[in-house]
């Protein structure tokens, strides 16, 4: 938590000529009581490309400070413009008003500054050389940039988060010991569990091979062995079709059973015939 906060600041003199000086009315709060001053800082920045040519215009320390509401009047010299390029003076600049406690910057408040001639035949048509007795400044106080710092105060219980507390305790054991503890940790168990897995029982892979043999169905095996050799077998089938035709109507006169068996066994064989020939066929497409 900030002990000054920023209530308002008030731009006196505006729009002014460039010559003039610059005057803020500023209003802060402190919440307790400071045992140095403020330093208020007023900045011109002289180029858009470069900070050579920004200048302090004035500095001025404020204190002691009493709790509570506090207001006063900050008046800041115009820039030298021998500092500032000729093609850097007319236009949009900055001017940065700051404060600090103790060499430490707590609050920022930017303005954006639009430098012109008071005319507007000088500035459809500005000479080469910039008439500074014509130019006037209009500071755009309705539109800060206002930016906050934390910092440490007078006590150690101000400082900000971002200071880590002291660890005392750490420095009883030497960096060596427990540096990288955990990581050969972890490397010796990877090294533990590959020696397992290489120890493991060689026969596991015989064992194996064999309970891979033994899980082969015998009635799966004798399907293949079928379907291997029933393209031979119906190829002879097919090939030998008019001996069977003479061998059926010799077996007519052995009777009405024979004939059964005969009759069932010739539609299934000419049905394979034709079924195998089909898928080679496609195959062969």
């Amino acid at each position: 938590m900030s002990v000054v906060s920023l209530l308002g600041v008030n731009v006196l003199n505006n729009p002014a000529k460039f010559g003039d000086s610059y005057q803020f009315e500023i209003t802060f709060e402190c919440l307790e009581t400071l045992q140095k001053d403020l330093e208020w800082k007023l900045t011109y920045v002289g180029s858009a490309t470069s900070d050579e040519h920004d200048q302090e215009l004035d500095t001025l320390l404020v204190g002691p400070i009493p709790v509570g509401v506090n207001k006063f009047i900050f008046e800041a010299d115009p820039p030298n413009t021998s500092r500032i390029p000729d093609a850097e003076i007319l236009g949009v600049t900055v001017i940065l008003l700051t404060c600090a406690y103790d060499s430490r910057e707590f609050v920022r408040v930017g303005y954006y500054v639009n430098n012109e001639y008071d005319s507007d035949e000088l500035n459809a048509d500005p000479p080469p050389k910039p008439i500074l007795e014509k130019v006037r400044r209009n500071i755009l106080a309705e539109k800060p940039r206002v930016t906050r710092f934390a910092i440490k105060w007078d006590s150690d219980a101000s400082a900000p988060a971002e200071f880590p507390p002291d660890q005392p305790e750490a420095d009883l054991v030497a960096d060596g010991e427990e540096y990288g503890a955990e990581e050969a940790e972890e490397e010796e168990e990877e090294e533990l569990v590959e020696g397992a897995e290489a120890a493991a029982d060689p026969d596991a892979m015989v064992q194996d091979s064999e309970m891979a043999v033994a899980d082969v169905d015998p009635a799966t095996a004798a399907d293949d062995d079928e379907d291997a050799g029933s393209e031979d077998l119906e190829a002879e089938s097919s090939g030998s079709e008019d001996e069977e035709l003479e061998e059926e109507e010799d077996a007519e006169g052995d009777g009405d059973e024979a004939m059964e068996v005969d009759g069932g066994e010739k539609p299934n064989g000419a049905g394979d015939a034709v079924g195998h020939q089909h898928a080679d066929a496609v195959m062969a497409h």
